[in-house]
């Protein structure tokens, strides 16, 4: 059963689209990532689906409330963590946690009962009278997680729950949402553009690239699609090299980045020592050559034309004209 339909969503300020007839189905438990770059829409998604903004065009249900037309319904049916915190620092972890709880009229037996179920979870129950002005900021991610699921939503919402995050912590907050969603059957999307991250967690994925759903498959689908492993060269003449590997038989796709080829084939390993010889017959120097199975980067610079590092390079500029945009 879905839990969530999006049907042609769109969202436009003034004369830029920041999300455009966006679709997608999510099922009843399932993980479903967002995956692109800051930028691409996937906040301005959320904030329709959460009925923090109105669409300009196209329709949404949530646990089967409309996203305009049943706005309190919906609120009830999600809980979210924000991409930027939104938790009072001069209120310590179980304050913090009441409010919430007063806030969405919470019965007091219940809400205490719960408050101290969720901080053990997220294993703050020994902080719970700190105030949160002394947490570290994977402390303050754990607590909001805690927090959006006082009032026991069946939708989880995490707008780049690990951003900014390091490494080891970024670990833990992956093991608390795959904890909620087996444990309690919650229903969360994830929106990201770290890769491992929607690698890991995700049933699901929905590539968003300048406001647009480019695909959405399982991950390991949307790695196959590349067809086999890739062979990344630097070579002394690329433009004389690509011709030759295109006569090579097993090669399925030549691509160029930078002043890298890329190479997508089936079993790398057997091909290695014959591209260099190629080369070698055609006096062509290979500078470095590398083999790897397909990533979710791979995947994204082969439905985009670009990696996602190259998309948040120009993060600043796209967020300045969305700001610009949301101020008129």
């Amino acid at each position: 059963m879905d839990l969530i339909k999006v049907k042609n969503l769109t969202k436009k300020f003034k004369d830029l689209t920041a999300v455009d007839s966006v679709s997608f189905n999510i099922g009843t438990g399932e993980i479903f990532g967002l995956l692109g770059p800051n930028g691409a829409g996937k906040t301005t998604t959320i904030s329709m689906l959460a009925t923090m903004l109105n669409p300009t065009s196209g329709t949404a249900t949530i646990n089967g409330f409309d996203i305009e037309t049943q706005q309190a319904d919906v609120r009830k049916s999600i809980g979210i963590v924000f991409q930027d915190q939104s938790l009072d620092e001069e209120l310590t972890a179980y304050e913090n946690m009441d409010l919430h709880g007063r806030l969405y009229r919470v019965p007091k037996e219940i809400r205490q009962k719960k408050i101290t179920e969720l901080l053990l979870l997220v294993e703050l129950e020994d902080r719970k009278d700190d105030l949160v002005k002394t947490f570290s900021g994977g402390m303050r991610r754990r607590l909001e997680i805690a927090r959006g699921l006082l009032h026991e939503p069946r939708i989880l919402f995490l707008d780049e729950p690990t951003l900014g995050l390091d490494p080891q912590t970024r670990n833990h907050i992956w093991q608390y949402i795959t904890k909620l969603n087996k444990e309690k059957k919650i229903t969360i999307i994830l929106t990201t553009h770290y890769m491992d991250e929607a690698d890991k967690l995700c049933k699901n994925i929905g590539i968003i690239d300048k406001g647009k759903v480019v695909i959405i498959d399982t991950p390991s689908n949307l790695k196959d699609q590349l067809g086999g492993d890739i062979i990344t060269l630097e070579s002394s003449n690329n433009k004389k090299l690509i011709p030759v590997l295109k006569k090579t038989k097993g090669i399925q796709k030549i691509t160029t980045k930078d002043n890298q080829v890329i190479i997508n084939l089936q079993n790398s390993e057997k091909h290695v020592a014959e591209i260099v010889k190629l080369a070698e017959k055609n006096k062509i120097k290979i500078n470095s050559i590398s083999t790897h199975k397909p990533t979710l980067e791979d995947v994204f610079l082969h439905f985009t034309g670009k990696s996602i590092r190259e998309e948040d390079a120009s993060a600043k500029d796209q967020m300045r004209l969305r700001q610009r945009a949301w101020r008129r």
